[in-house]
């Protein structure tokens, strides 16, 4: 295989993961506290091909990673109680059914039968202490007061509010939540800012989304272009090199 194939076919790789990253991105346009991606890239050195002339070092692209992006999304009203949306940084931390913790900014909220503060799929919100938060379904209104749950103007819990030095640790596991692998520690936020009433939209540009997946599409149709050409080339010498 020669070079030039060997460069475009590498290229061509990353260009469709580039498409599913931006893809992701536009489907979860309208999901609560997601965040948009970006593809990395890196150069990657190789042993050229074989030939007689030509460069003696060729570097290939290759994919590196996906970057997040965890700045603020739109707040948007809804006026349930407990619906909780941060104005900066912070994570709510829940509890999986299967006991795992995960980290999300997801604050659509609810109670269930036991009248434990819940998300959507039945994942138990965290205090700061790491316990289950637990209201009374009829005790009277519950508000939230940086970071306080109070229900009938009685403090009840306090949410857990994390915040993390290195965001770009944290490994993404679906549905909107994160879950902190081993050495990496969650710290309690010092200051929160928490909005009741409110649900924090994804923080995707759908326009730039759009713009970027064109784009993608016309460097994929001009790679493969350039490996017809590389080959239409390859085929015109063999043809020559046989009437020789």
């Amino acid at each position: 295989m020669d070079n030039a194939l060997m460069i475009g076919l590498s290229r061509q790789l990353t260009l469709r993961r580039a498409m599913d990253v931006t893809a992701n991105n536009i489907a979860n346009a309208n999901t609560p506290g997601f965040k948009v991606e970006s593809l990395l890239l890196q150069n990657q050195p190789a042993r050229r091909a074989e030939s007689q002339d030509g460069p003696r070092d060729l570097q290939f692209v290759e994919n590196w990673g996906v970057a997040r992006d965890f700045g603020q999304g739109r707040l948007e009203y809804t006026g349930r109680p407990l619906d909780l949306a941060f104005e900066g940084e912070g994570f709510f931390a829940v509890e999986t059914e299967g006991g795992d913790l995960r980290y999300t900014r997801d604050g659509r909220f609810r109670l269930d039968q036991e009248g434990r503060l819940a998300a959507t799929d039945g994942s138990l919100v965290l205090d700061e202490g790491g316990a289950p938060i637990l209201l009374e379904p009829g005790g009277g209104h519950i508000t939230v007061q940086g970071g306080a749950i109070l229900q009938d103007g009685n403090e009840v819990a306090r949410l857990g509010a994390y915040t993390f030095e290195n965001l770009g640790a944290l490994e993404k596991t679906g549905d909107g939540r994160y879950r902190a692998p081993e050495g990496v520690d969650a710290d309690l936020a010092e200051e929160i800012n928490i909005n009741q009433g409110y649900v924090e939209s994804s923080n995707v540009q759908q326009v730039l989304e759009l713009t970027r997946m064109m784009e993608t599409m016309r460097a994929y149709q001009s790679v493969s272009r350039f490996i017809q050409q590389g080959e239409e080339l390859d085929r015109k010498a063999i043809e020559r090199l046989g009437r020789v």
